[in-house]
């Protein structure tokens, strides 16, 4: 039987922000579990299965990169949002490359956290539900890869592809306009919603990735391509075919 409530877990060490975090999750009808230090944290994740993680950066026992990178050589689907502070702008860029898909800055207002949650679960329900079974599928095909953007879906030579969200994002991306080529601050722009300069290397990072799970030789991409001095480009068919 399916679930009625959506479970997030918290794993953030000042049970002041945690306790706030959590007070309004339960307002959007949502259940939040708590963890205060990475170790524990990371022993929840693994035990249960949660629609989000929210997960600070600074945690006692198993800090948040850590706690992080486990999770996603677990799960790459679950979304996690970062807790960081100001100051920790090197970690952001290390906790987006490590497979988190979103940051909020402390301190942060309650609006921004609440639309932030939303949209994270609004994009993990349409990866996992069966709301778009009956949806015409907004399919694409190159060559022996095939992508369907209702069901959230990608198959390379009929085997299903296991993509983290910002993978699955940045596929579609390029997908829906082969063979255009798209500088790392469009992609960062179109793919995490913010304007991060300075963080192109963020987009390399999920780009090597993605090229790893599509790419017979990552080495030499024949779908994903390297457009030198401005960024990437997604191979036309008949390039592809050659």
């Amino acid at each position: 039987m399916e679930r009625s409530f959506q479970k997030v877990l918290i794993i953030e060490d000042d049970r002041e922000i945690a306790a706030v975090v959590a007070l309004n999750l339960s307002d959007l009808g949502l259940e939040p579990v708590h963890a205060y230090n990475g170790r524990e944290g990371l022993r929840l994740a693994r035990k249960d299965f949660y629609d989000l993680i929210i997960l600070d950066l600074m945690l006692p026992e198993m800090d948040g990169m850590s706690v992080c990178s486990e999770i996603r050589r677990d799960d790459p689907h679950t979304p996690i949002m970062m807790l960081t502070a100001k100051s920790e702008e090197i970690d952001r860029v290390l906790g987006l490359e490590l497979g988190a898909d979103d940051y909020l800055t402390k301190p942060f207002s309650i609006r921004e956290l609440t639309a932030r949650v939303k949209a994270l679960l609004r994009r993990s329900r349409i990866n996992r539900s069966e709301e778009t079974k009956d949806l015409p599928s907004e399919l694409y095909r190159i060559c022996d890869l095939e992508v369907d953007l209702t069901k959230h879906r990608a198959n390379l030579k009929r085997e299903p592809l296991d993509l983290t969200i910002k993978e699955f994002e940045l596929l579609s991306v390029f997908i829906r306009n082969p063979g255009r080529a798209y500088s790392r601050a469009e992609l960062l722009r179109l793919v995490w919603g913010y304007d991060f300069e300075g963080y192109e290397h963020t987009v390399n990072t999920h780009i090597n990735r993605l090229r790893n799970k599509i790419e017979e030789d990552p080495g030499h991409p024949k779908y994903l391509q390297t457009v030198w001095g401005l960024g990437y480009r997604f191979a036309e068919a008949e390039e592809v075919n050659e």
